[in-house]
């Protein structure tokens, strides 16, 4: 199953730019992914099982940072 995701991170920081940047530009470093940046959100698509094993780790790799917060659209089909 391919699925569309819609991502939008929040750094409680007051420097949150670096972070937003480097979550994008860890995610664009995986084949399996597809990404389209915009001013709003980032959204990833994929086979669903690939996607969220991706997403699980470099949204924890962000929690490094305190009080960071992800919104995400999960749709289960593939709207590239």
């Amino acid at each position: 199953m391919n699925v569309s995701v819609d991502i939008s991170y929040y750094p409680l920081k007051v420097e949150f730019k670096p972070h937003i940047l480097d979550f994008i530009h860890r995610l664009q470093n995986y084949k399996e992914l597809e990404l389209i940046r915009n001013g709003i959100s980032t959204q990833v698509f994929g086979k669903y099982d690939e996607v969220m094993h991706i997403l699980t780790k470099e949204i924890k790799n962000s929690f490094e940072l305190p009080h960071s917060v992800f919104v995400l659209k999960i749709i289960n089909t593939d709207l590239s």
